[in-house]
């Protein structure tokens, strides 16, 4: 088995054998971070560049520390510190990091497609680490992981995605992945945050969160991305907080053994509670964990190394 592209841009894209084969791989390199010794020489020798365009935390964080515990040489920009803040375009600067040979390049960008169109260009290997409103597909594979781990399996359950979903990259890659893998998929949100085609990708949009998440088995919340909003989507942080955020009663409706997940960060008070965030439900940090097992198994098979 091996994946059909040189690059991961989207989950849209992936057949549900490479989504398996992705996170079977995880399985093992979640093997490796539990050791005393998180290292091993599987990418020796190779350069991987992360060209992170947009604030990020756990995904810069998680894929430095992936690439580090593959013994892979590392190398991150910014945009604030890179030669785009003197006027040069992202293409030119792609050419020029090309011409000093890396091996990989992990992009996050504001702009929907840069990391397609930077893979058109580029003869390695480009992986999509966030762009704009379109897809987040590591995020998505590793909440796909940490589903399977906490359930045994993905098929069949259904899984309620609430909060901002249009300008939601996560939401995207997490309704193609879940649907992909058999899994039942409700969005809810106020209808301001509700794309209009959304159902037609095979989703059930619910209004009510109290209807939402009446039998689920898992609930993924969302932030309020107001960095990509325009203004008047809804009246106030505390009348959204009131109608869609997570409440230990809310919780309630969902079945017995629902898992919480949430990709970070956390308006806590806003769509979720601190007691709900922190409560015996939530596998957040759990998720934050499996963010860098998914990003060691992408590396590894985008190398070369995992029989590409």
């Amino acid at each position: 088995m091996q994946l059909k592209s040189k690059d991961l841009l989207d989950i849209e894209t992936l057949a549900p054998e490479e989504l398996t084969f992705i996170l079977d791989t995880t399985e093992t390199m979640k093997e490796v971070s539990a050791r005393d010794i998180k290292k091993v020489p599987t990418l020796r020798g190779k350069t991987v560049v992360n060209l992170f365009l947009e604030a990020s935390t756990r995904t810069r964080a998680s894929f430095e520390i992936a690439a580090k515990r593959l013994s892979a040489d590392t190398l991150t920009f910014t945009g604030t510190g890179s030669s785009l803040s003197k006027g040069e375009t992202l293409m030119d600067m792609a050419r020029n990091i090309q011409a000093m040979n890396p091996d990989m390049l992990v992009i996050r960008h504001q702009a929907s497609g840069a990391p397609a169109m930077l893979a058109r260009l580029l003869r390695i290997p480009v992986i999509n680490a966030g762009d704009g409103w379109h897809e987040h597909p590591t995020q998505a594979l590793l909440d796909m992981m940490t589903i399977r781990e906490k359930k045994g399996k993905l098929s069949g359950l259904t899984v309620a995605i609430v909060g901002d979903i249009t300008h939601s990259r996560v939401a995207r890659s997490d309704l193609h992945g879940l649907r992909k893998m058999g899994c039942n998929v409700r969005l809810c949100g106020p209808f301001t945050m509700i794309p209009p085609y959304i159902d037609n990708l095979g989703a059930k949009v619910y209004p009510n969160i109290e209807e939402a998440l009446k039998g689920v088995d898992v609930i993924i919340m969302l932030r309020i991305q107001l960095e990509r909003q325009e203004v008047g989507l809804f009246p106030s942080i505390r009348e959204y907080s009131r109608f869609y955020g997570l409440t230990t009663d809310r919780v309630g409706r969902a079945k017995k053994d629902v898992i919480i997940m949430h990709p970070g960060p956390i308006n806590r008070g806003v769509e979720i509670t601190p007691e709900v965030a922190d409560g015996p439900y939530s596998v957040i940090l759990d998720q934050v964990a499996n963010g860098v097992a998914v990003r060691m198994a992408v590396l590894y098979l985008l190398s070369g190394a995992g029989g590409r």
